[in-house]
């Protein structure tokens, strides 16, 4: 079982660890806000390319009981009145107790002769909330209306393992506890408080932090791999998932790195002011030096409204077809001879073979037509597309197809087709991939494809501006996540 110290802020009782105190104090200086519907909860950090970097989402969990340890606010510290009733009789850590003045907490005694108790309950799995909120020592009825309360502006169901409720019970002269509420923290920038109403019923309320935008840069040098030595210097996954994919065009993340390589990149982000990202928005610059040859790559919006990324000179990054059409991918086989995993015998591998967890989404390389979308014998679950009367992409043992994939169908460049999987002759997850010239197949990895947009005129002026401008502002920026301990 996990203890934290706990902190007492007027307003919201009682709460556990630096990070929530510097975020509670920038909560205090918003006013609360309800919402009139229920509203979903995955925390944000980007699709493809943003995440996002969360915990999974589950309905149940298993509720640790962590008792708060705090001194009275006012006069000295005495020892706490043995409780009614408590969910762990004969525990050897007593509740320890505060007193606070009637109306200066969100979570507040019913009369000022009482005086408060908290404790942090984790979830786990294989709880619901009502089940946590009963190992914490909440009556039924009262956790049945809390939760109720709670639905107003928060699905309960959303709550993840990890997540912390402070739970406020207020004790009488007689030593008759009385659950007041409940707070937890569902993202950074939010603090949803239930409390008991005036009515003896409960409301719940959302208090928002206010958050700024600004860009952040990061840079490293790879040992190992791009992607552990991105991790390492902080980048969230999201921001890396795009970083990977505007550079799949043109580098085979396999071969083409070599220790000692490096890479920068930076992208927007919204914060809360103890400096905790909330938010990881657009990737609007990257840059790596391979083997001492650097490729630096802008996002520029034309005037056309059209938005992609651009290297020095102005030309899109854009190729006819993707070179690697899944991102996050470890090169599992290359094209050419090899024992085959399953056969046992050398035979020739007439594709390139991606490894990656079942379910990861198999994008269209190019834009085309679908040729066919069905079982294909060992092939498994297999899509091919044309896109030119030369050149198809073919896409084998996937786990299923993209939403409205069948044959005749046309996609886009990017567009989803399938996912990750291990069907027909296959020893694990993995995308089978061929890039087909006159029918047959050749190596993926050593065909060159003619570039997209090239920008002139007018627009490449803008874009050279704009280019010019990121450079001094990139100049200026720390590496890393700038530090907050200046800022009040």
């Amino acid at each position: 079982m996990r203890f934290c110290k706990p902190m007492l802020f007027a307003g919201l009782g009682m709460v556990c660890g630096a990070s929530s105190v510097a975020l509670l104090a920038s909560l205090l200086h918003s006013q609360p806000e309800t919402a009139a519907a229920p509203q979903p909860t995955a925390p944000q950090v980007a699709q493809a390319g943003k995440q996002s970097d969360t915990k999974p989402q589950t309905q149940t969990a298993e509720a640790q009981i962590q008792n708060s340890d705090a001194r009275s606010l006012t006069g000295p510290r005495t020892p706490p009145r043995p409780l009614g009733r408590t969910p762990q009789q004969g525990a050897q850590n007593p509740i320890q107790t505060v007193s606070l003045q009637a109306g200066d907490a969100a979570i507040a005694p019913s009369s000022p002769a009482e005086s408060v108790s908290t404790r942090v309950v984790t979830v786990g799995r294989g709880d619901t909330l009502m089940s946590v909120l009963g190992a914490g020592g909440v009556e039924r009825q009262d956790a049945v209306t809390a939760v109720e309360a709670l639905q107003d502006i928060y699905n309960p169901r959303a709550l993840r393992v990890g997540d912390e409720l402070t739970l406020t019970f207020s004790i009488n002269e007689d030593g008759e506890q009385a659950f007041q509420g409940f707070s937890f923290t569902p993202n950074p920038g939010v603090q949803i408080l239930t409390s008991r109403s005036e009515d003896n019923g409960f409301s719940s309320s959302q208090l928002k932090a206010k958050l700024t935008e600004e860009l952040v840069r990061f840079k490293g040098s790879i040992n190992s791999s791009l992607f552990d030595a991105a991790i390492a210097a902080g980048v969230p996954h999201s921001a890396l998932s795009e970083f990977i994919r505007v550079f799949s065009y043109d580098v085979d993340f396999q071969r083409d790195i070599q220790k000692g390589d490096t890479f920068e990149l930076a992208f927007n982000r919204k914060a809360t002011a103890a400096g905790e990202t909330v938010d990881v928005g657009d990737l609007v610059y990257a840059s790596m030096t391979l083997s001492g040859n650097t490729i630096t790559l802008f996002r520029f919006k034309s005037p056309d409204g059209s938005e992609d990324f651009y290297n020095s000179k102005g030309e899109s990054i854009r190729k006819a077809l993707l070179r690697t059409p899944i991102n996050g991918a470890r090169l599992s086989s290359g094209f050419g001879s090899r024992n085959h995993p399953v056969l046992g015998y050398t035979t020739m591998h007439k594709g390139v073979d991606f490894a990656a967890p079942t379910g990861t989404p198999i994008y269209a390389a190019g834009d085309g037509v679908i040729e066919m979308a069905s079982p294909n014998g060992s092939y498994g679950n297999y899509v091919r597309v044309r896109h030119t009367p030369d050149y198809s992409t073919a896409y084998a043992h996937m786990s299923g197809f993209g939403k409205g994939i069948s044959s005749g169908v046309r996609v886009r460049q990017g567009d989803v087709i399938g996912f990750v999987g291990t069907t027909g002759r296959s020893t694990g997850p993995h995308l089978h991939y061929e890039i087909l010239q006159g029918g047959k197949q050749v190596n993926p990895m050593g065909v060159r494809f003619p570039t997209g947009r090239k920008l002139a005129g007018a627009d490449l002026k803008k874009f050279e501006a704009a280019r010019a401008g990121m450079e001094k502002t990139l100049a200026g920026l720390p590496n890393g996540i700038p530090s907050r301990t200046a800022k009040r």
